[in-house]
């Protein structure tokens, strides 16, 4: 699947307009971000490309780019942690989408086994794990 998505043609209609203008980086990608729909608990943090978000809009699913497998990833396709998308945002420019998930299966999000991806945290320069 090819997805294309329109160019905002001034700073009003990206900032002010109703047309989504993703604005994609040089390499295609654009920054997503995923929260937890009933805690607002931050659980991820991936890119995604055009196919990617145009899945995650038609499907209502997550779908993100690897960058290091170069493909399409559907969120829980293997391990059963679909993120059902309640509400997708976009930031003020364009750059930036924020998803609004359920996660399903084991209510995980990080392939490491933790809930989220954010499960450590700096103190005095090291890493302290937090649940």
């Amino acid at each position: 699947m090819t997805a294309t998505f329109p160019t905002a043609p001034d700073t009003q209609a990206l900032e002010h307009g109703h047309a989504l203008a993703p604005r994609f980086d040089a390499a295609g990608l654009i920054a997503a971000i995923a929260t937890h729909a009933d805690t607002g608990e931050v659980l991820m943090f991936a890119w995604m490309n055009a196919e990617a978000l145009a899945a995650t809009l038609a499907t209502g699913e997550a779908h993100y780019f690897s960058r290091s497998r170069n493909e399409l990833w559907h969120k829980g396709a293997t391990s059963g942690q679909i993120q059902q998308v309640v509400e997708a945002r976009i930031d003020c420019d364009q750059d930036a989408v924020w998803l609004k998930v359920r996660p399903q299966g084991d209510g995980g999000a990080c392939h490491t086994g933790a809930r989220s991806c954010f499960y450590r945290a700096i103190e005095d320069g090291k890493l302290v794990h937090r649940p």
